[in-house]
């Protein structure tokens, strides 16, 4: 019998090739972002260091990669579903993308300054994050720095009917989950927070959205208590149903 995760993975990824060309046909570049969503974007971007070399760890058709990019990182991405990566290398050749799942990245570890998790985490059950929280760790540099996008809530909603209207039968379970429980899971493998947004939903959304920043410890030479300080400061200043993913 095929284990729940891997099952779960494999429904998504089916769900996700079938709706490829929609998803990237409808959503090019940042329509379905809000300016606190891209501030926060920007933070992100900027709080990278180092090299800059980010993953944008479930990146669909990769729209998100030149901005990214325009930003001053260096993107790679990688996501579950070989039509969007199929999408994402016709779309924007000039970034490298691969097939991967989140639970065994393709890569050494401390390959990366940044992981951008933006709305991937979105199909995971709670109780399947912790390993995938790990991964995403183990890629980062000390100091890297990890974003994390998701729906807030309580409980599972399917949200493939909204693919119904352009000719697709498809399940798609999104996973609810409350800002404070992320952060415990983030917590619990070692990251500190940077900067916070959680806002209302807006243009057609039913949920709160949440938008964590937080980054692995530096060591003591690196880790300048500023950039901290300059963070909490911030907090809370950005802000007081979407289909991303």
């Amino acid at each position: 019998m095929e284990r729940p995760v891997v099952a779960a993975e494999r429904a998504v990824q089916a769900a996700y090739d079938a709706v490829a060309d929609t998803y990237a046909d409808f959503y090019t570049a940042t329509e379905g972002e809000q300016p606190e969503d891209l501030a926060m974007i920007d933070r992100f971007c900027a709080a990278v260091r180092g090299p800059r070399r980010v993953l944008d760890a479930g990146c669909g058709a990769g729209r998100l990669l030149p901005y990214l990019a325009a930003r001053g990182c260096n993107p790679a991405g990688v996501d579950l579903s070989a039509g969007m990566i199929r999408r994402a290398r016709s779309d924007h050749p000039g970034f490298p993308t691969a097939v991967a799942s989140l639970t065994a990245l393709p890569f050494p570890d401390a390959t990366f300054d940044g992981v951008f998790a933006w709305y991937s985490l979105i199909h995971t059950p709670d109780a399947s994050l912790p390993p995938i929280v790990a991964e995403l760790r183990r890629v980062l540099t000390p100091g890297g720095v990890l974003l994390v996008a998701f729906q807030a809530g309580e409980g599972v909603r399917d949200i493939g009917a909204a693919f119904g209207p352009y000719g697709h039968d498809v399940t798609l379970l999104r996973h609810h989950r409350s800002a404070a429980s992320m952060e415990r899971m983030l917590a619990a493998e070692g990251f500190v927070p940077l900067d916070r947004l959680e806002r209302p939903p807006v243009a057609g959304e039913r949920e709160d959205q949440v938008v964590l920043i937080v980054e692995v410890p530096a060591p003591a030479d690196l880790a300048a208590p500023e950039r901290r300080i300059a963070a909490a400061a911030t907090r809370g200043a950005v802000g007081q149903d979407g289909t991303h993913g």
